[in-house]
């Protein structure tokens, strides 16, 4: 590399004295460089001439298509404006004919959405006073639902997430519905699970780890009416209560037993994967 680089340092030490000390070597080079710079001149005017060619054909080209496209539009003006008006006209009634009265349903379900995002998001609702418990003893509770009076009803065992969304529901039905609601059941021990499958499928069908009543993430409720337990659902009363008690908890992101193929209307859930056992 080295001998490489001196050689390249002579030939150019022995051009440059050539051309300092021999006039003659001095005019071959201008006239060289002259030569090609009159070819390049030449080739670039080429060029250019046949760049203004090309444009010119192109824009011929381009008029001649907004020509024909403004032709073909002006012989379907017909069928342009039956368009126009498909596209325009069904909107514009839609407007014109809407009236404040309209889907007045949904404004009620868009408020209640509301409260529910404002409640969710952080207030802190008290849970109800715990009832005697003769309340939930009385004949009528009884035939409904047996073994009533060993069941669990503190708040403090429910899941912390849970517990905010039931208690939503609970303020709900009571300012917007005006129903009363109380817990008939929250956290489930494994013992008494199994003991109420052990009873038959009319109670329950899920044994110990199967219900998410033994985790505290549900919770089986009723209404109060005059003081007194109302469970049945033969009174219209009691099913309007559960009716409505199913979609408020569903808003809230709650899991009703009323949807259920065998019907649980006072149950409520909330299902968190890989929580039950298979």
């Amino acid at each position: 590399m080295f001998l490489f680089s001196m050689l390249m340092f002579l030939v150019a030490v022995c051009a440059g004295a050539w051309l300092l000390l021999f006039p003659a070597g001095r005019a071959l080079v201008a006239q060289s460089v002259t030569v090609v710079a009159g070819r390049i001149e030449q080739n670039l005017r080429s060029r250019a001439a046949q760049a203004v060619l090309q444009a010119g054909a192109l824009g011929r080209g381009t008029r001649d298509g907004v020509a024909g496209g403004a032709h073909w539009l002006w012989r379907r003006w017909p069928v342009l404006v039956a368009a126009a008006v498909l596209v325009t006209v069904p909107p514009l009634l839609a407007l014109v004919l809407s009236s404040p009265t309209m889907l007045g349903g949904y404004e009620d379900h868009r408020v209640t959405n509301e409260q529910v995002a404002l409640l969710l998001r952080g207030e802190r609702l008290a849970a109800p006073a715990a009832l005697p418990p003769p309340v939930f003893t009385t004949a009528e509770v009884t035939l409904v639902r047996p073994m009533l009076d060993s069941a669990n009803r503190n708040w403090q065992l429910l899941d912390a997430d849970f517990s905010r969304r039931l208690l939503v529901v609970f303020r709900i039905m009571k300012e917007q519905h005006g129903y009363d609601m109380a817990i008939l059941e929250g956290y489930r021990s494994p013992e008494r699970q199994n003991a109420l499958a052990a009873a038959g499928p009319a109670v329950t069908n899920a044994r110990a780890f199967q219900s998410y009543h033994q985790f505290g993430l549900a919770a089986d409720c009723a209404f109060l009416r005059n003081g007194k337990l109302v469970i049945s659902e033969k009174d219209p009363w009691v099913m309007r209560g559960y009716q409505l008690y199913g979609e408020v908890a569903q808003s809230v992101g709650l899991t009703w037993g009323g949807r259920w193929k065998m019907m649980d209307f006072g149950h409520t859930e909330l299902r968190v994967e890989g929580t039950l056992a298979k």
